[in-house]
């Protein structure tokens, strides 16, 4: 796949992540020998016809992300295609290199000890709600989203880009029941003895709350008043802890703050404007709101101040076909959402969006390039404008594994 060249000024660091991100990297039997003590990529690497398959399956585990030699962490996406390659192993460390260019030291996110312990009651830790995303700490102890199991004139309620909130085994393991707020206390104790020993070991710097959404947002903002205090009884490093909830009411958002539960919050909109709101988060905009979304925004402002809400947005869902845009009508509209948010003291957060369809198309992911990087470097000029910053408690380039913004305001610091 032949990526048109990029016409920004992002710094070379950031512009290497970028690569890595749309390229991927090719397999190679340094990158399958790591697959063996590095965090687990949950899609296996698949062989593309004619590529030298050396493991003859097919496919091949490798690891999950890769630190780069200052701890960025950048996702590892496997394609045949990439110039980019690894070589090295544990003992001799690992290079990465494009092809016939000098390489750079880096790592792989390692696999902890505690995924392969055990609770005091026999269960795997690696099942009870904890991962990790480098440096953060991801707890979602209720996966199970109620959109999936409503429909409006035939129409499914959740969101257009997710797949991951489904109702499965991860619901029934973890005690969770469909249109109940609170979890079970063997759901806590378990997470509570994971978590201490993730902690325990060391590497984790910040916490996040997550989950699936309830069609009721006060049931939503009781379940997550409820999780947010079992953590923090547990959370004995202190730890910065955020809420990664739904958008919330105000009184539940004055319990939360007022009883000192987070210390950020992100309520995520998805993507700016209420008729692509609307068609892309159907049951968001049903049972919340696009402009009630907003308004909890703005008072979240007014109770964690600026610099302490955020909202996640999907950064290229706009180039789906059944939306017409093209790529620079996409990137000025996504803009014109980072200006009206951060005017607001909201910080929202562009997270790459990979697409179901058209994946591999040269012309297709040479716009989606295009579109990201604008609304990236324009994005980093309007926190510049706005006096914006990204917490450290919420979201570090040792985290940001889909996303610029760290990246982007650290190299402009240096």
């Amino acid at each position: 796949m032949t990526l048109a060249q990029p016409h920004t000024q992002l710094p070379p660091s950031a512009r290497l992540k970028l690569d890595l991100m749309f390229h991927g990297i090719h397999y190679s039997e340094a990158l399958g020998r790591a697959a063996s003590h590095a965090f687990p990529n949950y899609y296996p690497y698949r062989f593309q016809p004619g590529e030298h398959d050396p493991t003859g399956k097919g496919k091949a585990a490798i690891p999950y992300a890769l630190n780069l030699a200052d701890g960025t962490v950048i996702r590892i996406k496997g394609s045949g295609d990439s110039p980019w390659g690894v070589s090295g192993d544990l003992e001799t460390g690992y290079t990465l290199a494009r092809d016939g260019e000098p390489g750079m030291p880096v790592s792989f996110v390692p696999l902890p000890r505690w995924m392969a312990a055990q609770t005091s009651d026999g269960f795997s830790m690696a099942r009870t709600g904890l991962e990790l995303l480098g440096d953060l700490g991801v707890i979602n102890l209720a996966p199970g989203c109620e959109y999936f199991l409503h429909k409006q004139d035939g129409v499914s309620m959740r969101c257009g880009f997710c797949a991951y909130g489904a109702p499965d085994e991860r619901v029934a393991h973890l005690g969770q029941k469909i249109h109940q707020v609170s979890l079970p206390e063997l759901t806590y104790t378990r997470i509570g003895e994971t978590l201490e020993a993730a902690l325990a070991e060391g590497g984790v710097r910040h916490l996040y709350l997550v989950g699936g959404s309830l069609t009721d947002w006060r049931e939503e903002g009781q379940r997550y008043l409820e999780i947010a205090r079992r953590i923090q009884a547990v959370n004995r490093h202190r730890l910065p802890l955020s809420c990664g909830s739904g958008a919330l009411p105000l009184d539940i958002m004055r319990e939360m703050r007022g009883e000192g539960l987070v210390d950020n919050v992100c309520f995520n909109l998805e993507i700016w404007s209420e008729p692509l709101f609307a068609k892309i988060c159907p049951g968001k905009n049903r049972y919340v709101g696009y402009a009630r979304w907003i308004e909890a925004l703005e008072q979240a402002v007014g109770l964690w101040g600026r610099g302490h809400v955020y909202t996640a947005m999907v950064a290229g869902i706009e180039l789906e076909p059944e939306h017409g845009m093209t790529w620079e009508q996409a990137a000025d509209l996504a803009l014109e959402g980072a200006e009206a948010l951060c005017a607001r003291g909201v910080l929202p957060v562009y997270s790459l969006y990979w697409p179901v369809g058209g994946r591999d198309h040269p012309e297709y992911m040479s716009r989606l390039r295009n579109y990201f990087e604008r609304l990236n470097l324009g994005y980093h000029g309007l926190r510049q404008k706005y006096d914006l910053h990204i917490s450290d408690s919420f979201m570090t380039h040792r985290c940001a594994f889909m996303q610029m913004e760290c990246d982007m305001d650290r190299l402009a610091a240096a």
